[in-house]
């Protein structure tokens, strides 16, 4: 994350952001929309498993609950939009505190698979409950205000709202909070000793992250304009995680380059060729034994041995 101390970097980032669309076509602004969206949910799984320590597979449901929340207060009750993206939220975030009371007691594979299973339980509402979600036919219905129709319009909305959300996160890990959370994730039982209630901290740091999780869904809702089961089902939590694994792991922003590598994979290359997802298991296994920091996390890992052995070099230097 030192590369958001580099000014000129950030702006050359941002830059890019703004102008593909200009230079691409709606199919390929729909797509890096997608990505944008896709990336948020990734950093808001990063926060507990890069962050706290606590790996889940709970998060599509939660961004899913976002998305049936705001359908269905829209499409369905006759909503406004806006109303409806704060009721998906806070649909997100009573599903997340109810999440994270149950499971925050627990770590590692425990904490794994009982996220696994209340996400599981999600999916199992969703289907059955047909009078409110729809069962298998979900929610339909066109939600975007007539503004946002434009792709371009949707896609540098979207924009402004990941980069707010992302400076928030990166300002929310490099908090006294944020690192408390960190010191949980090296060992709970020194801070607990310490007098810091873990149990609170890491209720909290899961409130936040469906907050991200649930910002995500609700711009989905949006893009989408559909939800069914299979918005809230397992694979959208391996999905988040698996960018979030092969961008990196505790760099928050290496959802990004995990997002825009599985989504162009899913997307681009599955036009050429009905094995893609072949092609993502071979870049996820060289990912794991050779970059097993991430794509991002080796690039930073890289650099900072880069740094330290010009410093060793030349101990004069004054280190940037």
């Amino acid at each position: 994350m030192n590369f958001l101390k580099k000014p000129l970097l950030l702006i050359l980032v941002l830059a890019a952001l703004v102008m593909l669309p200009i230079l691409v076509g709606n199919y390929q602004t729909t797509l890096l929309t997608l990505v944008l969206i896709y990336a948020l949910l990734a950093m808001s799984v990063d926060i507990m498993a890069g962050f706290a320590g606590r790996t889940p597979l709970c998060h599509g449901a939660i961004f899913g609950c976002a998305t049936y929340g705001m359908m269905y207060y829209v499409s369905t009750l006759g909503g406004s939009t806006l109303t409806g993206a704060l009721f998906g939220i806070g649909l997100a975030l009573i599903v997340t505190l109810i999440f994270a009371i149950l499971a925050v007691r627990t770590s590692g594979v425990y904490f794994l698979l009982l996220t696994l299973a209340l996400g599981m339980i999600i999916w199992g509402v969703c289907q059955r409950w047909t009078s409110v979600s729809g069962g298998e036919n979900g929610i339909r219905g066109n939600i975007r205000p007539d503004w946002l129709m434009d792709p371009f319009n949707f896609y540098y909305l979207v924009l402004v709202v990941v980069m707010i959300a992302s400076w928030v996160m990166w300002r929310f890990v490099k908090s006294p909070f944020g690192l408390s959370l960190k010191g949980i994730r090296e060992s709970e039982s020194r801070m607990r000793s310490l007098g810091y209630n873990t149990t609170l901290h890491l209720i909290l740091g899961f409130l936040f992250s469906g907050l991200m999780a649930g910002l995500a869904g609700v711009l989905y809702a949006l893009f989408n304009s559909f939800v069914s089961p299979s918005t809230v089902a397992l694979t959208q939590s391996v999905k988040g995680l698996l960018m979030i694994i092969i961008g990196g792991v505790g760099t928050l922003f290496g959802g990004f380059v995990g997002a825009a590598l599985i989504m162009g994979l899913e997307n681009i290359v599955s036009s050429f060729t009905e094995r893609w997802s072949m092609v993502l298991g071979f870049i996820f296994i060289f990912t794991m034994i050779y970059a097993p920091e991430g794509i991002l996390g080796k690039i930073l890992k890289l650099r900072n041995s880069s740094s330290k052995k010009s410093t060793l070099d030349h101990p004069n230097k004054p280190v940037s």
